[in-house]
């Protein structure tokens, strides 16, 4: 921590009035110091960190920060503001600002330092200590630990009381309870990464504690006393919790929900003892403490791993959040659990089902059901993919007509490619029928965990027998998990829950699911999934252009998120089956045709002018050729996160012109993925690699005219030719503006 912060990067009177200005003064200090070496690539860099979300926190903390590859090591600067900067959080405006600059490569080592500091930050005379800091050198010495924050807040009139006191604990649940997060993920985004190592310092510098915290590790009490000040009566043994906490990062609300279960236990005479499950690793519990504990918390976003170590015990299962917001309140419901002598089971997960802990569990429903459906749907891809290019070899070395081909149970020549056409094909359509039984059974898993799985899975099976297809698939899905979650809350006697997961459960659930599906809904389903598909078999003309060009506008949309996968499953459930109809295949043509533009398109533009990107994009670009010409839309994310506001568009315009050029072209493919290396399976292959090629040169001369309008700023390392020759490397000439 001693090299992270020094007084040259500490503004105390920091007058920037957006946050945008707030940044750009605190990075030109650590460009300065020869921290940063590109000071707008690196500011492109906090842009787009801030966009995925505000980095306000409450309690007038401002966390703005990011990982890059324009930071020499790792960095904090500090600034204070007498007006205030607007940072996005929900009391008003941030007074105190930390600018975390991480390198693109930090270490395990790093982000420890960082989680020790995030629990400094969490304490409130340490944050009333920063407040107060007379100069520079003092508040770097506080921020690097190397002045005590209880001295410091002595000095300015504060209080010495380490946490015991009365007013520290109020200040602590106060704004434990309105903390923000300031690094969440979006989901889909199981893709652009989080900087995990600044992340630790941003969320949890809103919750101030009324104690110093220990450092982190996997235990952060000993297990064997409460604090002074909360001790159980004489001969009495305290009531002990053990607990979990973790996060998508692996640090920011890991530590901070860590911290209040911790704060919130002292204060109620309780021994808690917290697992942290970090990004860095974590250490398990002792076992004997597990065993010694009379209740169990899992405060998490993330699966707990290892979860079976604590079954038998009075469990609350929340999202992370819970955790920080409101830990005395679960405290009290793990002890009532406890006194009524409610045991979890080991198979049973009543309060956090798989997207519950991959979220917030005060999101409204549409984002749950949005996260329920593609549960599913990543689920079923893989299945997509490998049946798909297993029949479309076996059309490319069987023919046309391998569909016909006999059950090569019956009848397999080694020495006849027409028998290994007919094998791949069989095997492909094998692998194409658990399609609607893989996406019902994990829409129900993902609502109801485990015991989802069997009624979603047969509900499944019958779309595919009564020929609802995907829409009955959607709706088994759903169905299934809102049967499991009804069964669930029907209170039985103890003695039958060891057969509730294996017996009643699957047993109740598969009977109403399948009831359901046979009798009230899936006539109607079938129907309306027999009316798609002739709707879809007669566009002809305009109408098969615009709707190519609207698939081609949401595969480019969020490159690889939601909006690009709907298309992409409208697209593969059409082609699931062994005879798919020509409008089917167009359909498939374009929505991959589409989806190979954005990578292409930014491999292409940091070809022809370098010069608009940092070093960093221009080795991505390296890469997005591959990922581009394999259909991994993807590719894009790291140009798009750094600029969306001109690559977004720009693919999007692109992505409409390709879709509707392959769909005006008559292009078939049978196959979901494989990008060019499955252009012998297309139907009209020149014309398609034409679309394709429309599309990346109308994104890239977009991007390129979008990149060359912006002005580079006076204050840019670019605008003193030898300025630039000391602060960045050659090959990393040109910024990136925010």
């Amino acid at each position: 921590m001693s090299e992270m912060i020094t007084a040259d990067l500490v503004d105390l009177d920091l007058s920037a009035d957006t946050k945008e200005a707030a940044a750009r003064a605190l990075a030109q200090r650590m460009v300065a110091q020869g921290r940063v070496t590109d000071l707008e690539g690196f500011l492109a860099d906090v842009a787009a960190r801030e966009a995925q979300m505000p980095t306000g926190l409450d309690g007038g903390i401002g966390i703005p920060h990011c990982r890059s590859a324009h930071v020499t090591e790792p960095t904090l600067a500090f600034g204070r503001s007498a007006a205030g900067i607007d940072f996005g959080a929900a009391d008003g405006p941030a007074d105190l600002i930390f600018l975390i600059a991480a390198p693109a490569g930090a270490d395990d080592a790093h982000l420890t330092i960082l989680s020790s500091l995030a629990r400094q930050l969490m304490n409130a005379e340490f944050t009333d200590a920063l407040r107060s800091a007379g100069d520079a050198a003092a508040a770097a010495a506080l921020i690097r630990g190397d002045e005590a924050p209880t001295a410091a807040g002595e000095g300015a009139g504060g209080t010495a009381d380490t946490g015991s006191s009365e007013s520290a604990a109020d200040s602590s649940q106060s704004a434990a309870g309105s903390s923000q997060d300031a690094v969440g993920t979006p989901q889909g985004a199981e893709a652009a990464s989080e900087d995990t190592a600044a992340a630790s310092v941003a969320a949890s510098a809103g919750a101030a504690a009324g104690s110093t915290a220990p450092a982190p590790g996997a235990t952060v009490a000993d297990g064997s006393a409460p604090e002074p000040g909360a001790t159980p009566a004489p001969g009495e043994r305290p009531f002990r919790i053990v607990a979990v906490t973790s996060c998508p990062t692996g640090i920011a609300h890991t530590y901070m929900a860590a911290e209040s279960l911790e704060n919130a236990g002292r204060e109620a005479g309780i021994e808690v003892v917290v697992e942290t499950q970090g990004s860095a690793g974590f250490t398990r519990l002792d076992p004997a403490v597990i065993a010694a504990a009379d209740g169990v918390i899992f405060a998490h976003d993330v699966p707990v791993r290892d979860k079976d170590r604590f079954a038998g015990k009075p469990t609350v299962d929340v999202g992370v959040k819970a955790g920080i917001n409101r830990p005395a309140e679960l405290i009290a419901e793990v002890r009532g659990k406890a006194a009524r002598g409610e045991a979890s089971a080991p198979a049973q997960a009543p309060s956090g089902t798989p997207v519950e802990r991959a979220g917030d569990s005060t999101e409204g429903y549409g984002t749950k059901l949005r996260k329920w459906l593609m549960s599913g749907v990543s689920y079923m891809v893989p299945f997509v993919a490998a049946g798909g290019l297993l029949i479309a070899l076996g059309f490319a070395i069987g023919g046309y007509k391998i569909n016909k081909a006999p059950s090569v149970m019956d009848h397999f020549v080694w020495t006849q490619a027409d028998s290994w056409g007919a094998l791949l094909f069989q095997i492909g359509v094998v692998s194409f029928g658990f399609l609607v039984p893989v996406l019902a059974g994990y829409i129900a898993y993902g609502m109801a965990d485990r015991p989802g799985l069997v009624p979603g899975f047969v509900g499944g099976a019958i779309s595919v027998t009564i020929n609802a297809g995907f829409l009955g698939g959607l709706a088994a899905g759903l169905i299934a998990g809102g049967v499991v979650l009804a069964v669930q809350r029907v209170q039985i006697p103890a003695a039958l829950r060891g057969i509730m997961p294996v017996v009643v459960i699957p047993l109740i659930s598969s009977a109403i699911v399948g009831f359901l599906m046979f009798v009230v809904i899936g006539k109607p389903i079938a129907g309306a999934q027999k009316g798609l598909t002739d709707w879809l078999n007669g566009l002809t003309g305009t109408n098969a252009i615009l709707l190519g060009a609207l698939l081609g506008l949401m595969m480019c949309f969020d490159l690889g998120g939601p909006v690009n996968k709907v298309a992409y499953t409208f697209a593969t459930a059409g082609i699931a089956v062994a005879t798919p109809s020509d409008s089917a295949m167009k359909i498939m043509a374009a929505v991959m045709a589409a989806g190979m533009v954005p990578p292409l398109a930014m491999a292409l533009a940091t070809t022809v002018r370098a010069r608009l990107f940092t070093a960093a994009e221009r080795e991505n670009g390296k890469a997005a050729w591959v990922l581009g010409a394999s259909f991994i839309s993807e590719g894009a994310i790291p140009f798009a996160a750094a600029d969306p506001l001109r690559v977004i568009p720009a693919s999007m315009a692109g992505g409409a012109l390709t879709g509707a050029l392959s769909m005006g072209f008559g292009a078939t493919l049978r196959a979901p993925h494989g990008g060019v290396f499955v252009v012998p399976l297309i139907g009209n292959p020149l014309l398609y690699l034409v679309a394709i090629a429309a599309g990346v040169g109308v994104t890239t001369a977009l991007v390129v005219l979008l990149k060359g309008l912006r002005k580079p700023s006076p204050e840019s390392p670019a605008a003193d030719p030898g300025a630039q020759e000391t602060a960045a490397p050659e090959g990393a000439r040109q910024p990136i503006a925010a």
